[in-house]
């Protein structure tokens, strides 16, 4: 049993990062969506100082195309464009159908390494046992003090029929307030999928 302070297990605390309340914020639902954009003061939306953690819950989501990349980009002038410079780390998981592969390793090819370009978070077929579900942590993304950092755990039954688990973290290299954040597939629509938005309040 892992313990945080004073005898708090993890089970106690709900989970490692989950130690305030969670509040709903947004839920948008795909259906042949070029994208799914949260954007601070629009429809609803918070994504400013009121929380100092955001969470993002992906479920199912679900590409139009076969084979794309589920990605993640976030933009410092309210959804004008999704270029923030980030720099990351991908570490997966992976175990097919036929019992290979099945290794735990580093993933260079899906890091980012002082780029605007968006960050992939997984990776789907568009079979229908293919999709990908998650949930990814930005911390204060507010601030124009510090860069702003982030956590993603994904799962996808990849378009090889894999199953993979990848960790991705990292920063985004900006003191600017971050004030939206876009997912899409790197070709193709969103055929189907919905994503959470929740504020941690005190955390």
């Amino acid at each position: 049993m892992a313990f945080i302070s004073n005898g708090t297990t993890m089970l106690d605390a709900g989970s490692f990062f989950n130690i305030g309340s969670m509040t709903l914020i947004k839920t948008l639902t795909a259906s042949s969506s070029a994208n799914l954009s949260f954007v601070n003061g629009s429809s609803s939306v918070v994504l400013d100082s009121t929380y100092p953690i955001y969470v993002f819950k992906y479920i199912n989501m679900h590409p139009a195309t076969n084979d794309v990349e589920f990605n993640f980009n976030t933009s410092t002038n309210t959804g004008s464009d999704y270029n923030t410079v980030k720099t990351t780390t991908v570490v997966r998981a992976q175990h097919g159908e036929d019992d290979s592969p099945a290794e735990l390793t580093y993933v260079t090819g899906n890091d980012e390494a002082q780029s605007s370009g968006a960050q992939q978070i997984g990776q789907s077929g568009n079979d229908n046992d293919h999709g990908v579900s998650g949930e990814l942590y930005l911390f204060n993304p507010s601030s124009t003090t510090f860069v702003k950092h982030f956590l993603c755990q994904t799962n996808y039954p990849d378009h090889g029929d894999e199953s993979h688990f990848h960790h991705y973290a990292g920063y985004l290299n900006t003191t600017t307030a971050v004030d939206a954040a876009q997912f899409t597939f790197s070709s193709g629509n969103i055929d189907s999928g919905t994503i959470k938005l929740y504020g941690i309040k005190d955390s």
